[in-house]
């Protein structure tokens, strides 16, 4: 229902490889570490937001998705499903194409929204469990 295999194969092949991934820092027991470099693997750059604003994986972070100063094509969301709507609602307004929710990231309202402002979203799939299938 939330991540059709058309909407998947979307973002992860049309829609740009600029990936924002909020909650993305470098603690490397986490699961956004992994699946952050599994996107580079496939020829995504892997903006890290966290409040740490640290470097991952060889790419500068941001405190938050508006201090990006470039555009970001996809944000992949790593926070609790009580922060997570805040985060899409984010997205949109910075002028980002798609929302990916990670697995267990659920926010119905937050998904309605984001798709009526216009973005492709996907929520509680991982991306590095789908791109391998592409």
């Amino acid at each position: 229902m939330y991540g059709d295999p058309a909407t998947i194969r979307k973002i992860l092949t049309e829609l740009g490889d600029t990936w924002a991934v909020v909650g993305l820092s470098n603690s490397r027991d986490r699961a956004a570490y992994g699946v952050a470099r599994v996107l580079q693997q496939y020829g995504k750059r892997v903006i890290p937001v966290h409040p740490k604003a640290e470097t991952v994986h060889g790419e500068p972070g941001y405190a938050s998705l508006e201090a990006i100063p470039f555009k970001v094509d996809v944000v992949d969301v790593f926070v609790n499903s009580e922060l997570a709507g805040a985060v899409a609602d984010q997205a949109a307004a910075v002028g980002a194409e798609a929302v990916w929710f990670q697995l267990g990231v659920i926010d119905e309202a937050a998904f309605d929204r984001t798709r009526a402002a216009g973005l492709t979203m996907v929520m509680d799939r991982c991306p590095a469990i789908e791109i391998p299938a592409l």
